[in-house]
Order: C-alpha cells, then sequence, then structure tokens
C-alpha cells in the first residue's frame, strides 16, 4: 500500500514539473518562437525599406545624373513620409484599441473619425462653394479638422465613461450611431451639390496619400511621435487591460483612467491620420489581424513593431504595385480597403460573433 502512495506522489510530482516547464511568464512560449517572430519582423522591415526604395528611384522619368532627379525625389519622398504617418497611425491606434476594448473585430472607425471628415469637407462646399472649399487647405484647416475629432471623442469619452454609468460598450454604441447619422447628413448634402462640385469633393473623401500638404509635417509628426511613445510606454498596462475589466482592476490597474488615457492617445493618431491621408476604415483592422496572426504574442512590446513593419509594408508595398506595374493610381486606397473588409467578413464568418 506504501508503495503505491509512493507511486502515485512520484507520478503527480513528475506531472507538476512537466507542467510549470510549460507555463511561462516570458512572452514567447518558446525560444523558437521568438526566433521566428525577429526573423519575420526584420524581413518585413527589410522589405518595407525595399518598396519605399522603389517608390523614390523606380521608374524616374528624369535620369539619375539630371539636376531635376533630386526634386522629383523629394516630391515622391512627401507621399513616402504621409504613407509612413499612416502606418503609425493606423497601427499602433487599432491594436491599442481592440486591447482595451477586449475585441479584435472593432476598429478606431467606430467612433466616427471618417463621419466627421467627410461631413466637414461636405458641408464647407455645400455651404460656402467650390471656391472655398478649395481654398480650405492649408495648416490651419488641417488644425482644425484634427482639433473637431480629437474634441468629439474627448466629450464622448467625458460623457459615456467618467460618469456614475461609465461603460464602454455604451461609447461604442453612441459612436457607431453618431457615425451613422453624420454619414446621413453629409450623404444628403452630397445628392444637392452640382455635379462639378461632387467631382471636386470626391477627390477629397477618398483616402490617398495625394492628399496630404509638406506643410502639414511640422505640425503631424512630432505630434504622432509623441502620442506614438506614449502609446509604446503604456505597453505593459495595454496587457493587462487587454485581460478584462475585472482581471485589470483585481491586479491593481485604474482601468477607467487607463481606458480614457489610451482612447485619448488613440483619437489624436487617428485625427491625424483621417485629417492627413483621408478615410481608410479598414486598413487598421487588416493590419492588426495580420499582426496578431505574425506575431505569436500577447506582449504589446512585440505587438506593436509587428504591426508598425506590416502596416508599413503593406502601404508602401500597394502603392509601389499599382503606381509602377499596373499603372493604377487611383484605385490604391480602394484595393487596401477591399482587402481589408474580405479579410473582415472572413474574422467575422469564422468567429460567428463580434
Amino acid at each position: 500500500m506504501s508503495e503505491l502512495v509512493y507511486s502515485h506522489k512520484e507520478n503527480s510530482e513528475i506531472d507538476s514539473s512537466l507542467h510549470n516547464k510549460e507555463r511561462s511568464a516570458r512572452a514567447f512560449r518558446s525560444k523558437k518562437e521568438e526566433k521566428r517572430y525577429w526573423i519575420l519582423l526584420i524581413t518585413l522591415i527589410a522589405l518595407g525599406i525595399f518598396a519605399s526604395y522603389g517608390l523614390l528611384v523606380y521608374n524616374n522619368p528624369v535620369p539619375v545624373d539630371s539636376p531635376s532627379f533630386i526634386p522629383v525625389v523629394k516630391r515622391r519622398l512627401v507621399a513616402l513620409v504621409a504613407m509612413i504617418i499612416a502606418a503609425v497611425c493606423q497601427s499602433l491606434s487599432t491594436v491599442a484599441f481592440q486591447s482595451i476594448t477586449n475585441n479584435r473585430i472593432i476598429t478606431p472607425s467606430l467612433l466616427g473619425f471618417e463621419a466627421l471628415y467627410a461631413t466637414i469637407h461636405t458641408s464647407t462646399i455645400f455651404f460656402f462653394g467650390a471656391g472655398a472649399f478649395i481654398g480650405f487647405n492649408g495648416v490651419g484647416s488641417f488644425v482644425f479638422q484634427v482639433v473637431a475629432m480629437v474634441l468629439m471623442c474627448l466629450i464622448l469619452y467625458g460623457w459615456l465613461l467618467s460618469g456614475k454609468y461609465g461603460n464602454l460598450q455604451l461609447m461604442l454604441l453612441v459612436g457607431v450611431i453618431i457615425g451613422t447619422g453624420l454619414k446621413s447628413l453629409s450623404s444628403f448634402m452630397r445628392r444637392l451639390l452640382a455635379p462639378s462640385e461632387f467631382d471636386i469633393l470626391l477627390t477629397r473623401l477618398f483616402g490617398s496619400v495625394n492628399n496630404a500638404d509638406a506643410g502639414y509635417f511640422p505640425v503631424a509628426i512630432p505630434v504622432v511621435i509623441i502620442a506614438s511613445l506614449l502609446l509604446l510606454a503604456y505597453s505593459k498596462k495595454l496587457n493587462v487591460l487587454s485581460l478584462g475589466k475585472n482581471a485589470s482592476t483585481s491586479l491593481g490597474v485604474n482601468q477607467q483612467f487607463s481606458v480614457i488615457y489610451t482612447l485619448i492617445l488613440v483619437a489624436v493618431l487617428m485625427s491625424i491620420s483621417t485629417a492627413l491621408v483621408g478615410p481608410l476604415t479598414f486598413y487598421g483592422f487588416l493590419v492588426a489581424t495580420l499582426c496578431y496572426q505574425a506575431a505569436p504574442t500577447y506582449d504589446h512590446r512585440y505587438i506593436f513593431p509587428m504591426a508598425l513593419a506590416i502596416g508599413f509594408l503593406i502601404i508602401t508595398a500597394a502603392y509601389f504595385f499599382m503606381y509602377h506595374i499596373f499603372n493604377a493610381q487611383g484605385v490604391v486606397s480602394i484595393i487596401i480597403e477591399l482587402f481589408g473588409g474580405i479579410t473582415f467578413l472572413i474574422v467575422i464568418l469564422r468567429k460567428g460573433t463580434l
């Protein structure tokens, strides 16, 4: 009998030791996964740099030894900087937003950034005419759009998250309702426009790096860098927030403050991206979904770099192929949105729920 008890204890200790070996507090489950992560990350960064180089110098109509070669490269560099800003804003904000909402389906677009952007431009041409709309550019208009979007979100957060009955799901629902209402209003105004005015407006309502102006960069770049660094520094808190409200609260995290703080940074990044290049509804979702598949970890210190690398490669490669291979300059954002929408539907059908 004693031998049986001893044998049972020995087997239990062996099973326990094996179980403990499988459990780890590290970001990756094994050295092999970590090695694969770094190889993939370096490969994606290299491909993104290669695509960027192709955007700058490939198919340049001016010879390399010509004095006009550098000015052409500088004009292309403006579009490349806009791509970098869009990739940083969309990738970081989408991953952070999905972490605090504990949902990998919804995106910051639910808060109505694109709808407000479309309403601002549509109301400008509707009430003041095409001349005022064409003149509605420069740093002043860019700052106005960013401030309007951020203020809308801050009011939304302050009203629905800081009160006694603060609820993140309620905030998302109100954001969807506000976005739908703004889209309906802008759609109604567009129907009343003259065909020539509608054509002018349509060029702004499609997301494109051609909408970006180098004059916006002195304002946009410092804000994006600061917001991105603050979000990256908050990675460990996001690891806890992604566990849900009850778990994060029990682990000593001020859940309400952390969520509002993250949402403010998300609002700033999304506002900059939308005001600079226009609406990119499914681009962030596509980047985040591919990132979760490529990075076998829940640690945001590793998820964020992977999302940045994937987002940068997607937008630079898409523009390179559409501009220089297929000569379809006007459909880049449409192609990105198409693949993002298809990915969204695939994820929805596989999960069967939001």
